[in-house]
């Protein structure tokens, strides 16, 4: 058939028609307030719980349970994030995250109500169902206020946010835990979420409805969740509860793999008889679009991996104490926020978002290099140093690209949003899960290589299990029971011990090390994908930048 050339909205063309949002300066400040309230409500609330959970697990009985009060969380925020976006964009931003911001803080309050491990992990699923919409539709909001270059300005911001949770977390869970009891951990999100609802039941304009025809897509949402909950699940118990050939983990797979399909194919019939299916098959043609998703899925994947093991590291290797975890990585959140800040402002003054994302990447190479020099012999100064690089790649990049694909598609801001946020949390559960592997299956080996012969056959029968893993670093009880164990063998005996814990940090060393490269390694894939990024000027007020058509060749 013979072909034409057309000018076609494919990608950019649409923003010609795209009315830049103008709201009082009032309501814009009154509803960040709002919205800044609910994303700490979010950011907070697995921090603290998590460091709640050996207090909780004490009280409520019920230690086979334990994960399960996170991975219910997990699985039903993640599966709603894309199906919120999409009813944000069919009915509105706000009707949808008050629903949100409603069912979180129900949650909340039965979790703190909870009288056994199985109502408290039932309960926290249904808050993950309303946690689902407050991150990703709090981002939407700020673009429907914002004009592309005013929310770059806007990362520091909602940044901080991240960083001050991740600071403030561990320490007020601890707080909590030691002076009042484990409830409040829960219930503390009630005054904050009641507060936020009021600021933005009377005080947020009723933003922009998309759809004048509204028409929820149930079966394509059954399907999304259908999909993600096995990949999820698969991904979550892979290497640890069961072997990754096991047949529950291949089924798991198998069925979210079958269902996918059907999901896609389905979505795609949707779209094509004029419905509104829950992720549009068409997102993906936006070239923008997909390359920021696939940056997004690996740097989440390199990121989580990288602040994930350095705690390990840290308390393992290195030998420094903290009371919690999370406090190891201040430096780094501190440094994500200042790079947040300086590159928000920058690319907000010059309007090109690229070269932001080749340097948010080139900067995390450099620190996940210098995370995978750390050997057996790094100082805190060290980590310090990788920490800060890794933080300030982070702080530049993962913001920058939920503003490029809200300025690539402006008409599905809610959609685009929470599609890439979904994208990035499967990115993150796969990461923890392959990397935990790596870091097992190099562990053994080393630990075993470090260890003299000659010592293995020293040992009493059955001291070598408690090295199975490298977990007997992190407990003093542990280590206190090998230790007296083997005393009973006089001067030999302390010998042993003194190999044994060395052989340990050398074992768990080499671990991390292949962490810490298999990271790099993503990294530099991801260094390779943005350079294929294309860019369009950001548009601010006044902008008379418009996006040239794109044209492509049709069947006449």
């Amino acid at each position: 058939m013979p072909m034409t050339t057309v000018s076609r909205p494919l990608e950019t063309r649409h923003e010609e028609t795209y009315e830049e949002p103008q709201y009082s300066t009032r309501d814009t400040l009154l509803t960040m307030l709002g919205v800044l309230m609910v994303m700490l409500l979010a950011s907070l609330d697995q921090t603290i719980v998590s460091t709640a959970m050996p207090r909780i697990i004490a009280d409520l009985q019920g230690f086979d349970r334990y994960t399960w009060v996170s991975t219910s969380y997990l699985l039903a925020s993640t599966v709603m994030v894309p199906i919120y976006g999409k009813l944000s964009d069919i009915f509105g931003r706000k009707s949808i995250f008050l629903v949100g911001v409603v069912i979180f803080l129900t949650g909340s309050a039965l979790s703190g109500a909870a009288q056994t491990m199985d109502q408290l992990v039932l309960f926290r699923a249904f808050q993950g169902i309303g946690a689902g919409a407050l991150m990703p539709i709090a981002i939407a909001i700020v673009a429907d206020l914002f004009a592309p270059r005013e929310r770059a300005k806007w990362q520091g911001v909602t940044g901080a946010v991240w960083g001050l949770s991740s600071i403030v977390g561990p320490t007020a869970g601890g707080w909590i835990t030691e002076h009042t009891t484990w409830r409040w951990v829960f219930y503390v999100n009630l005054p904050i979420g009641l507060l936020a609802m009021l600021v933005l039941i009377f005080l947020m304009p009723t933003l922009k409805q998309t759809s004048k025809k509204p028409k929820i897509d149930y079966l394509g949402a059954a399907l999304l969740v259908a999909t993600a909950v096995p990949l999820l699940l698969g991904f979550s118990w892979a290497g640890s509860e069961y072997a990754w050939g096991s047949p529950i983990i291949l089924g798991l797979f198998a069925l979210a793999i079958n269902v996918g399909c059907v999901f896609v194919l389905y979505e795609s019939i949707v779209q094509r008889e004029g419905g509104q299916p829950i992720i549009e098959p068409s997102l993906f043609r936006n070239s923008i679009f997909t390359i920021s998703t696939i940056a997004t899925v690996i740097f989440s994947m390199a990121l989580f991996g990288s602040t994930f093991f350095i705690p390990l590291f840290v308390q393992g290797v290195v030998g420094i104490t903290a009371t919690n975890s999370g406090l190891v990585l201040t430096p780094l959140m501190l440094t994500s926020v200042v790079g947040s800040v300086i590159s928000g402002q920058l690319v907000a003054r010059t309007g090109r978002y690229k070269w932001a994302a080749i340097s948010g990447m080139l900067i995390g190479i450099a620190g996940s290099w210098l995370l995978m020099r750390l050997d057996i012999n790094a100082s805190d100064s060290d980590v310090l140093l990788a920490m800060i690089m890794l933080g300030l790649g982070m702080g530049t990049s993962m913001s920058l690209y939920t503003l490029i694909v809200q300025n690539a598609l402006p008409q599905k801001i809610g959609q685009a949003t929470c599609s890439l946020v979904f994208f990035r949390s499967i990115g993150g559960t796969i990461a923890l899960a392959a990397m935990g592997s790596v870091m097992n299956a190099s562990y053994l080996p080393a630990f075993h290589g470090a260890l003299p012969e000659a010592s293995k056959k020293a040992l009493p029968v059955g001291t070598l299990h408690f090295f199975d893993n490298p977990q007997i670093l992190l407990s003093q009880e542990m280590q206190s029971h090998v230790h007296s164990g083997l005393s009973a063998l006089g001067p030999q005996g302390q010998d042993l011990y003194t190999q044994l814990m060395q052989a340990v940090k050398l074992g768990l060393t080499q671990g991390i090390h292949h962490v810490f490269l298999l990271c790099t390694l993503l990294l530099c894939l991801g260094l390779v994908v943005v350079l294929f990024l294309k860019e369009i000027p950001l548009r601010g007020k006044g902008s008379q930048e418009k996006p040239e058509p794109v044209r492509i060749p049709i069947e006449a």
